[in-house]
């Protein structure tokens, strides 16, 4: 029987890896973070509230699809609303409050009750497989995110600090998701080391599209950035457009929709002139994906940092490129409405 990863040694790991990293070409630091990655959401979809959890965001397009080329460090996960909140009222997908305060009620009762929930339970659960797997390393909750930090095997980890971090959400259901097997990127490299494995719920790939979509027309109507590495979302739609993914999600209306009325109760946003950003007219003939004028240089410029931290792996498209698919994307989303 093949040896688990986590059983060798410090040295034999680190073999292992080094072995993975010249048939893949990724380097060592990058393997072993995606080793802890996938073990965090054995753990995470293990546990008893595991059924309530959805996988979401980049490194899902990454590990579950296969759809992205970047590194996606970041672990994003949604626990059920309705798990959180129990006395909310039965709903078929998202449950949409009726009216702003409404929202904020709900919005005000998730900030008090996830944090509790991370930092009793889903820390706990954590912790609790650490120990289990003699694992060295430290898990700590800070709100809404736990960080586990782990002692790496490899010098040079730069950009890539060796820390996974999990945020986690509860406003939404994580409809529609699916079910997909995660496996570990040096796995195929070393079949006689068992790596960790995890079967997964993780948010359909539409949804995730919708999500990033809106986010990139609420940066070209506004034209700040929502963070560091904000471009990598137009990176992944472009992606998703060369995949073939992009399509299906164009064509999936009802999943446009549901983002829309989503993000209009919780994530309300205004535009450069203080205007309420319309997220229903976005998906209905009014998407914005490429900025204008300075907000494209903004742009430019976050993208470039990504490039050059070496967070894109293989993919090495230029700005011009990644622009120039995400408005095909927008004319292909705007005629189809």
């Amino acid at each position: 029987m093949a040896d688990k990863f986590f059983d060798l040694s410090a040295k034999e790991q680190r073999d292992v890896l080094e072995v993975a990293r010249t048939a893949s070409g990724r380097p060592v630091y990058l393997l072993e973070k995606d080793v802890w990655v996938v073990w965090t959401l054995a753990v995470m979809f293990g546990a008893p509230f595991g059924t309530h959890l959805v996988f979401k965001g980049g490194t899902s397009l990454s590990k579950a699809y296969k759809a992205i080329r970047r590194f996606s460090e970041d672990v994003d996960l949604t626990y059920d609303i309705h798990q959180l909140v129990p006395d909310l009222p039965p709903s078929h997908g998202d449950f949409i409050p009726s009216n702003r305060s409404q929202a904020k009620k709900l919005t005000d009762t998730v900030r008090v009750r996830l944090p509790l929930w991370v930092s009793e339970q889903a820390l706990t659960e954590i912790n609790r497989a650490l120990e289990k797997d003699h694992l060295t390393a430290t898990a700590r909750a800070e709100g809404e995110k736990i960080y586990i930090e782990y002692e790496a095997l490899a010098e040079g980890y730069g950009f890539v600090k060796p820390v996974v971090m999990l945020e986690f959400g509860a406003r939404s259901s994580g409809e529609p998701n699916e079910f997909h097997e995660v496996v570990c990127d040096a796995a195929e490299f070393i079949p006689i080391v068992r790596f960790p494995e995890a079967s997964v719920r993780v948010m359909r790939v539409e949804r995730t599209f919708w999500e990033k979509a809106t986010a990139a027309h609420v940066f070209c109507r506004q034209g700040r950035l929502g963070g560091e590495g904000f471009a990598r979302h137009w990176h992944d739609l472009a992606c998703l457009h060369e995949s073939g993914y992009a399509e299906r999600a164009l064509a999936d209306r009802e999943v446009a929709r549901a983002v829309a009325l989503h993000k209009t109760a919780f994530f309300r946003e205004n535009d450069a002139q203080g205007k309420p950003i319309d997220y229903i007219s976005a998906v209905s003939g009014g998407l914005q994906l490429v900025p204008e004028g300075p907000a494209l240089e903004t742009l430019r410029a976050d993208y470039s940092r990504i490039v050059q931290d070496g967070g894109l792996l293989d993919d090495n498209q230029t700005f011009e490129a990644l622009i120039d698919r995400c408005r095909a994307i927008e004319i292909l989303a705007n005629k189809g409405s």
